[in-house]
């Protein structure tokens, strides 16, 4: 295990288990099943930063379970008992605990599927301009972070670390993926936001939009998988400080995309390590996004 100075888990290696690494994830192929960890690591820009925040990845995975257990849909997990795992994972059980889970091996997806219930990011920029957002046309008058009419299913493709994510429209997706699967997606994704917002909503905290991926089992039936519903995926939002017409702050990692572009980062590799300060505000944020819309104190 590769930690930083700060006990922020960079990287996980287990000696003699195939591996792959995603921006945050380390993913080990166990046969039958995967083990996901969540590590430190922070992304911004579609670049790794040389640094971590420390407990992290703790807070994905906890708000991850949270959600899968809250939205009860069918989905890749397993177990996130230590105790439960694999024999050759036993020697790593106290780096694993608390930031891993043990999920089903499930055929992806290869479309990323976004909802959309407020207009802000690049759906404002793309409308702003144009008037549409992935190429759908929307109505006049919309400002920045307005509520939706109705929540859009905005989906990109899936790019290797380092490219950007493509958004495509529901007919680029129908010819990925087919007709029938695109509808599934479509529909899944609209009817966990929606159920999910509701929820946040009612716990103070907008959720604008989110992503999910899904995977397909044997019989043909969508799986939800990968991380669920966290600062690292969604833009969520104190309602308290909402306001139409500008950026509300938010409880995710816009305040290291707004630290970078204060010292004018070029969103090309390699990233800068951040100050301690920025450090330490990044683990308040996500330690308060989780505490606020699980009602359970991260110890």
């Amino acid at each position: 295990m590769k930690y930083d100075k700060n006990r922020a888990l960079l990287e996980c290696a287990i000696p003699g288990v195939p591996s792959k690494s995603g921006k945050v994830r380390d993913v080990f192929d166990l046969g039958d099943s995967l083990l996901m960890v969540v590590t430190d690591r922070i992304s911004a820009f579609d670049v790794i930063l040389p640094c971590g925040v420390p407990d992290k990845g703790k807070v994905l995975n906890r708000l991850s379970l949270f959600w899968l257990e809250f939205l009860g849909v069918k989905n890749h997990l397993l177990t996130a008992d230590v105790r439960e795992y694999p024999e050759v994972l036993r020697p790593y059980a106290a780096d694993l605990d608390g930031r891993s889970m043990l999920v089903k091996k499930v055929d992806m997806i290869e479309v990323e599927c976004i909802a959309r219930g407020y207009l802000t990011g690049s759906g404002w920029k793309e409308y702003s301009k144009s008037g549409t957002v992935n190429g759908e046309a929307l109505r006049p008058g919309y400002e920045n972070a307005s509520k939706l009419d109705e929540v859009l299913f905005t989906p990109t493709t899936k790019a290797a670390i380092g490219d950007h994510d493509e958004a495509i429209d529901f007919a680029a997706t129908e010819r990925l993926v087919g007709p029938e699967t695109a509808k599934m997606l479509k529909d899944a994704t609209i009817g966990l936001y929606t159920k999910a917002a509701d929820y946040a909503r009612s716990h103070g905290i907008i959720i604008a939009d989110t992503k999910f991926e899904f995977g397909k089992d044997a019989d043909g039936s969508l799986i939800l998988a990968d991380e669920v519903l966290t600062p690292d995926s969604s833009r969520f939002w104190p309602e308290a400080s909402y306001a139409v017409g500008k950026n509300p702050p938010s409880l995710d990692k816009q305040y290291v995309r707004d630290w970078l572009d204060s010292v004018n980062f070029n969103h090309q590799p390699p990233g800068p390590v951040l100050p301690d300060d920025v450090i330490a505000k990044t683990r308040e944020i996500y330690v308060k996004a989780y505490e606020d819309l699980s009602g359970r104190k991260f110890n």
